[in-house]
């Protein structure tokens, strides 16, 4: 099972004297179980990419299948394989609409023709997943919610629908640390449970090599780089810094104390890895 993009180009209002290019043949296929980063600069071109995984945007040249099935089409098949590619916006409030908690995370269900007992079942399961208890939020307004709480709710409602992959557009922006770690705890969870395949754009270095087993890297709407992320920030930094990007703090300092002499394992990817690897080089447990 897998979502192939096949050189995809998507020009923004087309014909007009705004008209600009977003994408540049681009040609992808992702996986599922895979966990996909997709990093860039401002405007590279990356949410117009994610755009495309699951028809929201229709290319202006080439071709995007889910399990092989040509979304350009009509017909159950087409819209069944759209529902198996879930999205979570950046901004959760662009997605969340209803009154209550309940019936935005039942809405998806809904749509894919489940009964209200199942549709039920679905909600309270997607709730837990994403720890909103029941009794206390689903008759809630969405709009009366945290940040944090409001991109709970449009996971959940994601989740509901039980996708095959995954997407998610910078789905820490605006959050704290906690509450960061919470969603990222959650989605890896989900990832692991169900082996979806999942997509992560993100600006964020870290969540990339921490979270990723692949990074994506974009840049004037072409993919420059992919490979697994500790190989991209370890061999193309050059490159990296060419197109406005960086490479993360702990590559930095553990490439600077191994030129000071210490020996350091080439699969640091946090603080927590460096920390552990210096200590066994120093013999301290």
């Amino acid at each position: 099972m897998s979502i192939k993009l096949e050189n995809i180009s998507y020009t923004y209002m087309q014909g007009t004297p705004f008209e600009r290019n977003a994408l540049d043949d681009v040609s992808v296929t992702i996986e599922k179980g895979e966990f996909v980063a997709i990093i860039g600069h401002t405007g590279s071109g990356k949410s117009t990419l994610v755009q495309h995984l699951n028809g929201l945007l229709k290319p202006s040249t080439g071709k995007a299948f889910i399990n092989d099935v040509d979304l350009d089409g009509k017909g159950d098949e087409v819209k069944k394989a759209k529902h198996s590619v879930g999205m979570v916006f950046q901004y959760p409030e662009h997605q969340i609409f209803a009154e209550t908690v309940y019936e935005d995370i039942a809405f998806g269900p809904r749509n894919k023709g489940f009964s209200e007992e199942e549709v039920e079942k679905l909600v309270k399961d997607a709730m837990s997943f994403v720890h909103l208890d029941y009794e206390e939020f689903a008759q809630k307004s969405p709009f009366n919610l945290s940040g944090g709480q409001m991109r709970r709710v449009a996971i959940a409602g994601v989740v509901a629908m039980a996708p095959d992959y995954l997407v998610l557009d910078e789905p820490s922006a605006g959050l704290d640390p906690m509450a960061r770690d919470v969603i990222f705890e959650e989605i890896i969870n989900l990832y692991k449970k169900r082996d979806i395949g999942v997509v992560l754009v993100t600006h964020s270095m870290e969540e990339a090599v921490r979270y990723a087993n692949r990074l994506l890297v974009v840049s004037d709407g072409k993919i420059i780089l992919d490979d697994a992320p500790k190989e991209i920030f370890k061999n193309h930094s050059q490159k990296l810094l060419d197109v406005s990007m960086d490479i993360p703090q702990v590559f930095k300092l553990a490439e600077s104390l191994r030129q000071k002499g210490l020996t350091l394992s080439e699969d640091i990817i946090d603080a927590k890895s460096l920390v552990a690897e210096i200590k066994k080089q120093r013999g301290i447990k």
